[in-house]
């Protein structure tokens, strides 16, 4: 692994959820915003593959040398969950938004192999950021998933699936939490 000096800002790398994010989504949005960030493009947004998206995300990861942010919504925070407990390595850090649960009788069917949702504790610095009313995931359970992640929870208040449809367009605030991450690594 390459070594990475203090004053080199870690690669943010967009992780979407289940059907990818459309072109009004927050993370879409910082994507225009900030073109360093990169989004990791899965093969099959409708219908995927556990071990496929792991392995997608895991190759943008390795090109980049461990030195990433990750940046996962719904789906795409279980794939980091999956994928850190998959491959174990450190990166700097993740943000986790709006957490699917993939157990939930609410989740979408189609998926392969997100179930269960890998609890082992993060190797990394790692940020839940949690709504109290997300239809996807119950606070209960966002709370408990944190607490095995050994990850930081802020909670936003009743603002659903922290989404476009609940008013999170281009969500400023949320760059951040990723300034957040890239501080504590420094």
């Amino acid at each position: 692994m390459a070594v990475h000096s203090a004053s080199q800002p870690a690669k943010v790398l967009i992780i979407p959820g289940l059907y990818g994010s459309g072109p009004e989504h927050w993370q879409s949005q910082w994507e225009k915003q900030h073109p360093e960030f990169v989004r990791v493009n899965q093969l099959d947004w409708n219908t995927p593959i556990c071990h496929d998206w792991i392995t997608t995300l895991d190759a943008a990861i390795r090109k980049e040398d461990d030195h990433v942010i990750l940046v996962g919504h719904s789906l795409g925070s279980a794939t980091i969950a999956h994928w850190a407990n998959h491959y174990g390595r450190k990166i700097v850090g993740a943000l986790i938004v709006a957490p699917s649960d993939t157990e939930a009788a609410t989740f979408p069917e189609g998926t392969t192999g997100f179930s269960p949702i890998a609890t082992r504790r993060l190797p990394f610095p790692s940020t839940v950021i949690a709504s109290t009313d997300d239809p996807y995931i119950s606070f209960e359970r966002v709370t408990k998933l944190s607490e095995a992640w050994g990850s930081k929870v802020i909670t936003l208040g009743a603002c659903g699936h922290i989404s476009v449809s609940n008013g999170f367009g281009p969500w400023p605030e949320g760059i951040q939490y990723i300034t957040e991450l890239q501080s504590s690594a420094t």
